[in-house]
């Protein structure tokens, strides 16, 4: 019988290769060809059956905001369609827009789900219909941004399709209280999650440099690389002669350079408000009177959330956390600034001066 099979098994194969037909995998995207190995005729003989297994995503990308939800898309289907379902295992992973290794997101067999880490508890299977494999995620992070892949095994082999998960916000420009260029990478990126940001990706940035950001000084950004974007060319910002984009230094040493940085942050789960009690107050006093009122002092970062998705427009000039004074204008007006919309700073004044502050009350308390 063994003898039997074996040569039924070479004669096969041996029809295959002088026929020109390789057994390789298809060049064809998001797809494979496996082979089924039957008790056809109760001799032991190998069958083929070319069942193609389809993994496919909707469209390469999703679009969302800080706290809410996103749905990244993926399903997967059989040709030709099998006579009964069977189990397969979905996983997604997660890969940061820094780069590095590829980080587990959630695994699904049949009715079994596991997820990982920073994920646990805020990512599920849709499968609301057959070949469903979309990924639910709620109360997105700013971190969360990055590309996703889903992968579906079924037995022995495998396919998978990706989609790019980007968040919604507003970028800006931030140096260290010391003045220009004083950030090494990993400052640059403790100093944006100070200021309830993170460190802005190239496709964030080129985003703001097409609604109108114009900055002359280099930028961190999240992969390491510096830039900054000019929408009016000048001296000393390339000069004249170039047109307007986004200006790369390429990769930089991430602890002997020193730059600015670009922040990202998005919409926010809560409210800023401008506040002078009576009189204008000190740094110190100004966070004292932000928790008399229940609130902590702004950050940078939710001060520009709080300008680019709520609309907040005040002349007037405040404190912030990082003892920065700022203020935001979504409707520009004589005695506040320039002529287009933006949040002004005046630097860092000593801690002595007077003025206003912007507090930041959080919608879980």
């Amino acid at each position: 019988m063994m003898i039997y099979c074996t040569q039924t098994l070479l004669l096969l194969l041996s029809h295959v290769v002088l026929s020109g037909r390789a057994l390789t995998v298809p060049t064809i995207p998001d797809s494979f060809f496996y082979h089924d190995f039957l008790n056809g005729n109760g001799n032991k003989e190998i069958h083929f059956s070319g069942v193609k297994l389809h993994v496919d995503s909707a469209q390469p990308s999703v679009f969302a905001v800080r706290g809410g939800n996103a749905t990244m898309p993926c399903r997967f289907w059989h040709e030709p369609e099998l006579s009964s379902p069977r189990e397969v295992r979905v996983k997604w992973s997660w890969l940061p827009v820094a780069g590095g290794e590829e980080i587990d997101v959630l695994v699904v067999i049949g009715s079994r789900s596991r997820s990982f880490g920073e994920f646990r508890g805020r990512v599920q299977l849709r499968q609301d219909f057959p070949g469903d494999a979309a990924l639910v995620m709620t109360k997105l992070q700013l971190n969360d941004t990055g590309h996703y892949r889903c992968e579906v095994v079924d037995r022995l082999e495998d396919e998978s399709s990706s989609v790019n998960l980007e968040l919604r916000g507003v970028v800006f420009p931030y140096q260290h209280p010391h003045g220009q260029y004083h950030l090494s990478f990993l400052g640059a990126k403790q100093v944006c999650e100070e200021q309830d940001s993170t460190m802005a990706t190239f496709t964030q940035l080129f985003q703001a440099w097409k609604e109108g950001l114009n900055w002359c000084n280099a930028g961190w950004l999240a992969d390491g690389t510096v830039q900054y974007p000019i929408t009016r060319p000048r001296m000393p910002c390339g000069g004249h002669g170039l047109a307007p984009g986004v200006r790369s230094y390429g990769k930089r040493h991430p602890h002997l350079h020193r730059y600015d940085v670009f922040c990202f942050s998005s919409s926010l789960q809560g409210k800023v408000f401008y506040l002078q009690p009576s009189d204008k107050m000190t740094l110190t006093e100004a966070q004292q009177a932000c928790q008399e009122y229940g609130a902590e002092i702004a950050k940078v970062g939710q001060l520009y959330a709080a300008w680019k998705f709520a609309g907040l427009d005040h002349c007037d000039a405040g404190w912030l956390a990082d003892g920065s004074v700022r203020y935001a204008i979504t409707r520009p007006r004589r005695n506040c600034g320039p002529s287009e919309p933006g949040v002004r700073s005046f630097g860092f004044p000593p801690p002595q001066h007077k003025h206003g502050v912007y507090c930041y009350e959080s919608d879980d308390e």
